[in-house]
């Protein structure tokens, strides 16, 4: 996005490094499918962190590389992973079973809105023809102790994922932590949303003309 010759906002890579940033050494980390996936390659060097997918691995490494791919280790989305030494394997029952006790850190989910009271909607748009996609979402937001969004911060109509409230089928509620977007990073506190940080040539006024929920700004100087 662009005005007067000035790039606004953050890319997608730069989002996740914002987000790579705030995971904290040794967190046991479920990464959601598509932009989410892209912060596993920005976690800063020597700080250890164990993705977990829920299709029965703890210990993902990176995505195999072209010509070794193993045709039985994938991710959650179905993509070509590896695996880290002292990787576990384990049955997807398992998996969910760490998921709803709470033994996962941190969640990074995408969204297609979020509310200013953290409610999150990001796996059906209402659409009676979209196929059912759940996946473990809904699992995700209940039990994971800290959930992360990662999104961009207007659809491609130019309307805001950031609503007063969620029109779209619900994920969970009173579940989101933090926003990340291309416009910037909010948190969400007393079921308000925060500005924590703005990006490049964002303005608070540029920011909220573009968000439908209410923002507060920041009381950091």
């Amino acid at each position: 996005m662009e005005s007067n010759n000035k790039i606004i906002g953050w890319s997608t890579a730069q989002m996740a490094q914002k987000v790579a940033m705030d995971i904290h050494d040794g967190a046991y980390v479920n990464l959601g499918i598509g932009i989410p996936e892209l912060v596993a390659g920005y976690i800063p060097e020597g700080r250890e962190v164990i993705y977990h997918t829920e299709n029965g691995l703890l210990g993902m490494g990176k995505v195999a590389p072209p010509g070794t791919e193993d045709p039985e280790l994938v991710n959650a989305g179905k993509k070509y992973v590896t695996a880290v030494p002292g990787a576990a394997y384990f049955h997807h029952a398992d998996s969910f079973a760490m998921i709803r006790g709470g033994h996962i850190d941190i969640c990074v989910l995408g969204a297609y809105q979020v509310s200013e009271e953290g409610n999150l909607a990001n796996w059906s748009t209402g659409n009676p023809d979209d196929i059912p996609a759940v996946g473990g979402a809904m699992d995700l937001v209940a039990g994971v102790k800290t959930i992360f969004v990662i999104t961009k911060h207007t659809t491609k109509n130019g309307l805001s994922k950031i609503v007063k409230q969620c029109t779209y089928p619900l994920t969970g509620k009173n579940v989101v932590s933090r926003i990340y977007t291309d416009l910037a990073i909010l948190d969400v506190v007393n079921k308000k949303l925060q500005v924590r940080e703005l990006a490049p040539n964002v303005s608070f006024k540029y920011l909220q003309q573009h968000t439908d929920a209410k923002l507060i700004e920041s009381s950091k100087p």
